[in-house]
């Protein structure tokens, strides 16, 4: 990773500083021939089956997308006229997107995962949204849409996990639309929005009575403009970025016996005692999540975000609750991922699925053969413009 990449990608939180981001090391074998098996039919192992997926068309949403607010947030004549005629916004070919997804309730007597997918769930200026290269060009100050993915993990219950993927999107956009700070200021906006959004969905979930105080959801969502991937992680699920032969990590597990994490709960109070692994009072696995108000205040709604602007380099995003990344590494899923989508792009006109789909059957299969026993809940997000994706 270079210094601008990491420069952008950068965690925050209002809870004690951990360890700088990093991956999970290790790569094992892959893609053997009964791993690579689509599970676009069902059987009675994977009961309770979900999949989607879906293209965004840049164009035709540039066109169609009426924004939230009729003017921009931060106009490109605010900015100092700095760039010259050969910078181009970064974002300017980079918006569309094609999706897949798939939710399984694996080896479990219930479904207590989530997924939330909501294309143009709003829209905004890309100076707006942070990353552009010429802040000061023409296309700097055109309105895109902004894209949301979320991943929610639900335990003691489904409840939690299916009010945020219904309401969170739904919170992050009415925030966003509640205020405005400083036109340089934007990513505390981005982090004010996230914080006051995964907050506000916590205390709704009491007032509105939708859970009992033992039930809870981890939650990772991205919000996916064109120049910027905006990653807010509550809990154990994770998100990845693929960029060239790298699998950046964009979130890193909340854990109790993370060294930061554990610091704060024992500084609270509490206990963190080995049952199966390193649990909350024996209790619980993970050390923020929405809901689980029994367990306040080690149990925290506070996410923690990272900000990273895309590049032409991006093959894919990977959203995935435990089920999956329990049994598979980064580097394995990164590469799994890498392998499918450039061989299904180069064969995607004569075939219905898209690569993005492909991949996500084949990473809720490939957990299944490893004897997940969570439920597998996955999102994969292809970054590739659509004429890139024809080149291959």
């Amino acid at each position: 990773m270079d210094s601008q990449e990491e420069e952008d990608l950068r965690r925050v939180s209002p809870l004690p500083d951990s360890d700088s981001l990093s991956a999970s090391s290790g790569i094992s074998s892959f893609l053997s021939p009964d791993d690579s098996r689509s599970t676009t039919s069902s059987s009675g192992d994977f009961s309770t089956t979900s999949s989607s997926s879906g293209e965004i068309p840049a164009v035709v949403l540039a066109a169609a997308v009426v924004p939230i607010s009729a003017t921009p947030y931060f106009s490109g004549d605010d900015f100092p006229a700095t760039s010259t005629a050969r910078l181009k916004c970064v974002g300017r070919g980079n918006r569309g997107v094609t999706w897949g997804s798939t939710s399984v309730i694996g080896r479990r007597r219930e479904m207590e995962d989530a997924i939330a997918i909501a294309p143009s769930f709003m829209s905004s200026s890309c100076d707006g949204v942070g990353g552009c290269t010429s802040p000061g060009s023409r296309t700097s100050a055109e309105i895109s849409p902004i894209h949301f993915f979320g991943v929610y993990d639900g335990h003691g219950g489904s409840q939690v996990a299916n009010f945020c993927a219904v309401k969170m999107h739904q919170v992050v956009a009415e925030e966003w639309n509640r205020g405005t700070i400083d036109k340089y200021e934007w990513r505390k906006r981005w982090e004010a929005v996230l914080l006051s959004s995964f907050e506000r969905a916590d205390n709704e979930v009491i007032s509105e009575a939708m859970a009992p105080e033992i039930v809870g959801s981890t939650a990772v969502v991205v919000v996916l403009s064109g120049c910027q991937i905006i990653t807010s992680n509550c809990g154990d699920s994770r998100a990845v970025l693929c960029r060239g032969n790298q699998t950046i990590p964009l979130t890193v597990d909340q854990k109790p016996d993370r060294e930061d994490e554990l610091k704060r709960i024992e500084g609270e109070g509490g206990k963190v005692i080995n049952w199966n692994g390193a649990r909350v009072f024996g209790v619980l696995a993970m050390s923020r999540a929405i809901g689980d108000r029994y367990l306040r205040p080690w149990i925290v709604p506070v996410p923690e975000i990272t900000f990273m602007r895309r590049s032409d380099e991006d093959e894919c995003l990977i959203l995935a609750s435990d089920g999956l990344w329990d049994v598979m590494s980064n580097e394995e899923v990164g590469e799994v991922a890498r392998r499918l989508l450039r061989r299904r792009r180069r064969i995607v006109e004569a075939d219905e699925i898209s690569p993005a789909q492909v991949v996500a059957d084949n990473l809720t299969e490939l957990a299944y053969g490893r004897n997940s026993c969570d439920n597998i809940s996955v999102i994969v997000v292809d970054l590739k413009s659509k004429k890139k994706r024809q080149r291959q």
